[in-house]
């Protein structure tokens, strides 16, 4: 028995030497070659009851996309970003926030949940995958990623993807036609959790950071940051994934409303909303927006 249990232990975790001097570990399918497989991985510290507890109403009947959205799913995807360091940075506290931020994004983008609605509204994320009335094509012409004839490009997915070129850019990272198949992250959710996830791990505009080195302390606010209030934290990866759609318009709702997320889904862990940070770090309100959006350059 006792050897059985070695063995076990040996399979999950493989030590090998790495780069300088760094430990490389791989836990299973989960988290392979990577140092920060040698952190917990996100199923030690999130199971599906948690998953379960976040979404409770996803499988509404009145849910738009009742019976897509899964804990599976989720962390299949993850797999993918574990090893990149996605909810496997630092020590558990982190991870469990990044998860939590993550997650709170995703959330407040897919949520059906309005004032008075059973379990209150924030009870509702993941109930849509995709936008319900499209109020343009989305199409854009790009000499990258041109539009495909009879592809629709309105918002798909666990962090809604709109316009050719986001679906061109990451359907590039990850080796998935959906430029030509933009439909694909309306019909597999461990697809959408991913591009959520590369979007989440990726700039998606030139000189700026991704949403996840800055929430985990990796990016390093320039002077110019400074001056612009742009600090390490939540707030910022709203400015990162939404610009000034949310960011630097003062306290209004949709900003407020993706905090609320972040927060009530800390709660909902166990971590706490207390660990969220001072409101300058959660919000966004007086953020200058890396990249000013035009109207026809809008990523969400």
């Amino acid at each position: 028995m006792g050897m059985m249990k070695l063995f076990v232990i040996m399979l999950m975790v493989v030590l090998v030497n790495g780069v300088n001097g760094k430990k490389i570990c791989t836990k299973g399918w989960e988290c392979q070659k990577s140092e920060y497989c040698c952190n917990q991985t996100i199923t030690d510290f999130f199971q599906t009851y948690q998953f379960e507890n976040l979404f409770s109403k996803r499988n509404s009947p009145v849910a738009h996309a009742a019976g897509f959205w899964d804990y599976r799913s989720f962390i299949t995807a993850s797999a993918e970003f574990q090893a990149l360091g996605f909810g496997t940075t630092g020590g558990k506290l982190m991870q469990m926030k990044e998860v939590s931020a993550f997650l709170g994004h995703v959330g407040s983008a897919t949520s059906c949940g309005y004032g008075v609605a059973t379990g209150g509204p924030l009870a509702w994320g993941l109930c849509y995958n995709h936008e319900m009335s499209p109020s343009q094509s989305y199409c854009n012409q790009d000499y990258l990623y041109p539009c495909t004839p009879g592809a629709e490009y309105y918002g798909r997915g666990a962090l809604l993807v709109y316009w050719n070129y986001n679906y061109g850019t990451i359907g590039e990272g990850l080796k998935a036609d959906l430029l030509n198949h933009p439909e694909y992250l309306e019909q597999n959710a461990t697809l959408a959790f991913r591009a959520a996830m590369w979007r989440w791990m990726n700039p998606m505009k030139k000189k700026q950071p991704s949403a996840h080195d800055v929430f985990v302390g990796n990016w390093k606010p320039t002077k110019n940051d400074t001056l612009a209030k742009r600090l390490p934290g939540f707030g910022t990866t709203m400015n990162v994934l939404y610009g000034d759609q949310t960011c630097g318009q003062g306290e209004i709702d949709p900003m407020n409303n993706i905090i609320s997320h972040y927060q009530y889904y800390l709660d909902l862990m166990g971590v706490g909303r207390e660990e969220a940070g001072p409101h300058e770090v959660l919000a966004c309100a007086d953020q200058v927006p890396f990249n000013p959006s035009s109207p026809t350059s809008a990523t969400t």
